[in-house]
């Protein structure tokens, strides 16, 4: 039987959040000040928009209503999904990362920043970006392997935002003004 308030709020609310479609992730109950904040954090495979967020807060407020699982005390209750830097602890995590450049710790010690780019039961498929200039290059990462996971965030990412100047198909506007500025470069 569960002991903490967290792990008796997760029995209850957890097949709420699945009956959504969307995964329970985390659950934090916080003191603020002289109130109590109860966070809920879902995600699905397909993300989870404002629309399913809203729903699934509804149902588990109405839940949280019936029942006397946050006591007597006033609380507010935040529904939201996981940050853009989240940490990878599940398989479903790093499958839904695919495609993303994550940060590892790794148990034997040292970092490696690397693009998953496949993921299966044993481990993951990572490209690890090339330095000055290099190539990148593919390395094979064991579950086990490692200690710790997150995500990073990427502001601009060359080889997938394709300018219309990389497209020798798309003419550019060949106002004199344009001109004069390729005859001076």
């Amino acid at each position: 039987m569960s002991t903490t308030q967290s792990e008796r709020l997760r029995e209850l609310l957890e097949p709420l959040v699945t009956s959504q479609g969307l995964d329970l992730e985390e659950i934090a109950v916080d003191s603020v000040g002289r109130k109590r904040v109860l966070r809920v954090v879902v995600d699905s495979d397909t993300g989870a928009d404002l629309d399913r967020i809203a729903d699934v807060s509804r149902a588990l407020s109405a839940k949280l209503d019936e029942t006397d699982a946050m006591g007597a005390g006033a609380y507010d209750l935040e529904v939201g999904t996981p940050g853009a830097e989240r940490a990878l602890t599940e398989h479903r995590h790093y499958a839904r990362a695919t495609d993303r450049l994550v940060k590892f710790q790794l148990h034997e010690g040292g970092e490696l920043v690397a693009r998953i780019l496949a993921v299966d039961e044993a481990g993951l498929d990572l490209e690890v970006p090339g330095v000055k200039g290099r190539r990148p290059t593919a390395r094979r990462l064991a579950f086990p392997d490692i200690a710790k996971a997150r995500v990073q965030v990427e502001f601009s990412r060359k080889d997938s935002e394709k300018s219309p100047q990389d497209d020798e198909s798309v003419q550019s506007d060949e106002s004199p003004q344009n001109d004069k500025k390729e005859e001076e470069a």
